[in-house]
């Protein structure tokens, strides 16, 4: 049985209403309470930067920052990672729009952010989560790519690369007189990328589909999930076919998205379909209380998908996770999410809504940017 992956210090440095914090941990899981406001979310959104990305706000780097720090934010962390002990320290250099973050594992300046996925999986569920199922398809896309980026840690570069190809295509679209030599070029190069990431996504709604109505509790129900706008039907064929079908797509709708000023097929335009599969129902459709169980629920079958296919479970962040739940579901949930194995920061207003968890977890409170307990 592999080790546990937990973090054992945490340190922050004027990251959000944080100007120093340095705290002591364990393998328990980790509740932290207090009034709104008080700089719960600012501290687990700091572990979230433990993984590649923006973090759980997709804020941008500059706004992670204290307001009035000169020199960024730092986070640092020692942890029991999936491949041994290891420290990893994370931050900006500086305020500045537009910068990237730097990253240095056991004092050595790492290559790529994307190291980070060596040491430790960070999963999380926020209420800003809440609106997935009534918002734009562009939030479900952002949700299902942060799934499959848990698991393949190229996808987001699969993705990044596919954006810039179709920048680029948009551009010699707008300005009308491409060479055809090169608008071919980067069509084929969307191609490869696009039926890439799109398999990508099925590959991982397949495997989510074995675990949604698995190990829990008969409490959180179970999603059916589909993908819709892109090659729909289409993918029992071999993938070379798919990419030649999307070649000749593209070729033929050029005059149509210069019109349109905008590539208007491929993996970019996909949407998560999300259905209640007891009441047969769109999520969209549900109320409020089950879609909020739904989003449990695929957060819980997720984290048990990492668990099996890396032999770790991931660190969870839950921010206000019991507010919406009865107490039998949080109970349950508590359950669910120490019988995977990992640790897991839970925030909450009220301390005796995680009363279920008993000494499972250590419990921390926070006002106006310090922590004790």
């Amino acid at each position: 049985m592999p080790h546990k992956v937990f973090l054992n210090r945490l340190k922050l440095g004027d990251f959000r209403n944080y100007a120093g914090l340095s705290l002591e941990l364990d393998a328990r899981h980790v509740v932290l309470t207090g009034e709104n406001g008080a700089g719960k979310t600012n501290l687990i959104e700091a572990v979230s930067f433990l993984s590649p990305g923006r973090g759980l706000r997709r804020a941008a780097y500059a706004d992670a920052a204290r307001v009035g720090a000169d020199n960024g934010f730092s986070v640092f962390a020692a942890l029991e990672g999936m491949d041994g002990p290891v420290e990893i320290g994370t931050g900006t250099a500086g305020t500045e729009e537009g910068q990237s973050r730097r990253l240095r594992l056991n004092g050595t300046p790492a290559k790529t952010i994307d190291e980070l996925l060596d040491h430790l999986r960070v999963l999380w569920l926020t209420p800003a989560m809440d609106g997935l199922f009534t918002g734009g398809s562009s939030d479900r896309r952002r949700f299902l790519d942060r799934l499959v980026l848990s698991l393949d840690p190229q996808h987001g570069r699969r993705a990044t690369d596919y954006e810039r190809a179709m920048r680029s295509r948009n551009r010699l679209l707008s300005e009308g007189r491409a060479d055809p030599v090169w608008l071919t070029g980067l069509e084929r190069q969307m191609a490869e990328l696009g039926i890439s990431m799109a398999l990508a996504r099925q590959e991982m709604l397949g495997l989510l589909g074995g675990l949604v109505d698995k190990n829990q509790q008969g409490v959180f129900p179970a999603a059916d999930l589909a993908l819709s706008g892109f090659l729909d039907g289409e993918w029992h064929r071999p993938a070379f076919d798919l990419e030649e079908q999307y070649l000749e797509t593209m070729k033929n709708g050029r005059y149509r998205d210069a019109a349109a000023g905008r590539t208007l097929d491929g993996p970019h335009r996909t949407d998560l379909l999300i259905r209640h599969r007891a009441k047969d129902m769109e999520a969209e459709r549900c109320s409020t209380g089950e879609q909020k169980a739904l989003l449990v629920g695929l957060i819980l079958a997720h984290a048990r998908l990492v668990t099996n296919m890396t032999g770790h479970a991931p660190v969870l962040l839950l921010d206000e996770i019991a507010a919406h739940l009865d107490e039998r579901r949080r109970a349950a949930l508590f359950d669910l999410v120490d019988d995977l194995g990992g640790q897991a920061f839970m925030t909450g207003t009220d301390r005796s809504m995680f009363s279920a968890l008993g000494d499972r977890a250590r419990y921390l409170t926070v006002a106006s940017g310090s922590v004790s307990g």
